[in-house]
């Protein structure tokens, strides 16, 4: 009956994935004692790594009827509404910890994430840069921050953080995969694969790092290399829906169309409301001439995301091709008033006006030649 040696079970339980254990253990300590509130608490961690995110939110409930002024919990909820994309919640949940704890850990890097992920860099980097002001050392902080740094587009002070990392850890593989990164939007190609070459010698999992060289040796041409990266990301990838969606990309890049298909169907599966991964798999059919399977496919990536200008060119040009130019230039012209600076929608939208044309002037010699009237 020691609550405190079930909880620490039960929160080690979690960290290994062992979720019915962490909770049978959560359970006990409820029915010995209603009133111990990292019971509570510590559940919400468990429900949102199973994506029970309702049962998340009963608990935080729970833990605040125990107590009211938790930071944990506020946390541990912002996390849960961070999982299902409801950023502002999230930001809101975390902010409240800070109230509670202005220096409590984790948190302000936690809300730049949820800043980040909005497009709200600006403030992300404020929110980073306020983390390191509490944690100066902080190694995943500032490899977070130099790449928020990449997308804003300043390179050099992104290099000097991770520069910063390796100061201390000179073998830190997240610090080289993210300069690998940094050389490779510098177009600086056998440098950034010396970077993650490197990475996978400091650790052979490393997460992304076959995909990384595998992008590099798409760029210089050399697809067999590559595809082998590739194949070596994806055995030991699982069901990361993000990995997934990248290996397709690149074995599409790679000519490997019906691995891709195969990749992109599983992904499918998993993220079935995901228009990115609806519209991908079109491509594949589409390459493999299984052109009403694509144009399906896309339809799908429509009816999730209805102003997705990449879909609607590639609708446009799959019905084009079965000559049902009608329904090609109304997908064409969706797409031009969407992405009107787009040349590959121009000049697709151009071509469809010739064919337009074309047919109408056919129509009528056509109709000519039966009367015996052609005339010029």
């Amino acid at each position: 009956n020691d609550i405190e040696a079930m909880n620490c079970l039960g929160v080690n339980f979690t960290r290994m994935g062992r979720y019915a254990e962490a909770l049978d253990y959560f359970q006990r300590i409820e029915q010995i004692d209603p009133a111990y509130e990292p019971s509570y608490c510590n559940r919400i961690v468990t429900y949102c790594e199973i994506g029970e995110h309702d049962k998340a939110e009963i608990m935080f409930y729970l833990a605040r009827q125990v107590k009211d002024d938790c930071p944990l919990c506020y946390y541990n909820i912002g996390s849960s509404f961070y999982a299902r994309h409801d950023y502002d919640r999230a930001i809101s949940c975390w902010q409240e910890a800070l109230k509670l704890d202005p220096e409590y850990p984790q948190v302000n890097a936690r809300i730049a994430g949820a800043y980040w992920a909005k497009g709200d860099l600006s403030a992300a980097r404020r929110c980073y840069e306020a983390e390191l002001q509490l944690a100066p050392d902080d190694s995943e902080t500032l490899l977070d921050l130099g790449e928020l740094l990449m997308d804003l587009g300043e390179m050099e002070q992104a290099g000097d953080k991770f520069c910063t990392v390796l100061e201390d850890v000179p073998d830190h593989p997240g610090a080289h995969f993210c300069l690998g990164e940094l050389e490779l939007r510098r177009g600086r190609a056998a440098a950034a694969e010396n970077q993650f070459r490197l990475v996978l010698r400091l650790d052979r999992e490393y997460p992304g790092a076959h995909a990384k060289i595998a992008e590099v040796l798409l760029r210089l041409g050399r697809r067999k290399r590559a595809t082998r990266h590739i194949m070596a990301e994806l055995a030991k990838c699982g069901d990361d829906t993000e990995t997934l969606q990248e290996l397709g990309r690149l074995l599409i890049e790679a000519n490997q169309t019906r691995r891709a298909n195969s990749v992109l169907r599983k992904l499918v599966k998993l993220q079935p409301d995901s228009a990115t991964a609806q519209h991908n798999l079109a491509v594949t059919f589409f390459l493999m001439k299984k052109v009403d399977d694509g144009i399906r496919h896309c339809r799908k990536a429509l009816k999730l995301k209805p102003e997705y200008p990449l879909a609607l060119y590639n609708l446009a040009l799959a019905h084009m091709q079965k000559n049902q130019f009608p329904r090609a230039r109304r997908y064409a012209a969706r797409a031009m008033t969407i992405a009107p600076n787009d040349e590959h929608i121009r000049s697709l939208t151009d071509q469809l006006g010739r064919k337009g044309l074309f047919s109408s002037v056919s129509r009528r010699l056509k109709g000519r030649r039966r009367d015996g009237k052609i005339r010029s």
